[in-house]
C-alpha cells in the first residue's frame, strides 16, 4: 500500500481513516521513528518487520 493516503489504504482494508492514523502512529511510536518514511524503510528493516 506504498503511497495511499490514509483514506485510500483504509478503503482497500475496510478501515476508517482513522484507525489508519493511529496503527501509524503506534507503529511510529515502537520504531521511534519521526516519519513515515523514516519508519517504513530504516527503522522497520532493521527489525526485520519487512
Amino acid at each position: 500500500m506504498a503511497g495511499l493516503t490514509d483514506e485510500g489504504a483504509g478503503r482497500q482494508l475496510g478501515l476508517s481513516p482513522r484507525t489508519i492514523r493511529r496503527m501509524m502512529a503506534d507503529i511510529m511510536k515502537r520504531l521511534d521513528a519521526r516519519s513515515r518514511f523514516e519508519a517504513r524503510w530504516p527503522c522497520a528493516a532493521e527489525r526485520k518487520w519487512i
